[in-house]
């Protein structure tokens, strides 16, 4: 018997929009639904991507140069994508996964700079033609997100950018979302949490009922 390929979803968004929640709340849903999955993140996913993760995340002071986080972005991408994200969905399983490529084009492209080209090279040499199948895209206001986030305890690297950073992610967010209307999702994370969950349930609900690309 040959498996139907997984579903491949990635929750996006800029810090605070509670994306850890609605990843649980996503996985509830879809062990009612019956649905085999798998939840991993990024930067991170198999233990030599979390490595790359810690050096990307902690806070130092030397500077770190655009093209070095982009690098250790896509090599820790490499390792999670072929070492676990592509096993998972060719063995019939759907993976749900916090953030990937869309956050390098928001946060090293709309955040640093890092032009979108250089960004789609790495993206071909990586990934090949393999895209997520659907983005839930969490957008709240940066104030909102940021509010939330420094409750959460000491910032990360990212965290300590300034707003005007997370305001160019989150307008880049939005472009894609313009872009690719087909593939994003938008869900108001502004809201209370229950109704965010009720929202994304419901999608992964109606996802589950379209039919399996190739």
């Amino acid at each position: 018997m040959i498996l139907a390929r997984g579903r491949f979803i990635t929750f996006e968004g800029t810090e605070g929009v509670g994306k850890s929640t609605q990843l649980d709340n996503a996985a509830k849903t879809l062990e009612r639904l019956g649905i085999d999955y798998i939840v991993t993140r990024e930067p991170g996913g198999t233990p030599m991507a979390e490595s790359i993760r810690e050096l990307l995340l902690a806070p130092r002071e030397e500077s770190v140069h655009e093209t070095t986080e982009l690098l250790l972005m896509f090599a820790a991408r490499a390792q999670h994508l072929h070492n676990r994200i592509l096993p998972a969905l060719s063995a019939g399983k759907w993976v749900l996964c916090d953030r990937f490529t869309d956050a390098t084009f928001a946060y090293q492209g709309g955040g640093r700079g890092v032009s979108r080209e250089r960004i789609a090279l790495l993206e071909a040499l990586v990934q090949g033609e393999m895209r997520p199948d659907h983005v839930i895209l969490l957008d709240a206001p940066v104030e909102t997100g940021m509010a939330r986030a420094r409750k959460r305890g000491e910032l990360d690297r990212f965290e300590r950018e300034a707003q005007a950073f997370f305001q160019r992610i989150r307008e880049t967010y939005l472009e894609r979302a313009t872009e690719m209307p087909g593939r994003y999702h938008v869900v108001n994370a502004a809201l209370p949490l229950e109704q965010v969950s009720e929202s994304v349930s419901a999608l992964l609900t109606a996802l589950a009922k379209l039919p399996v690309s190739d």
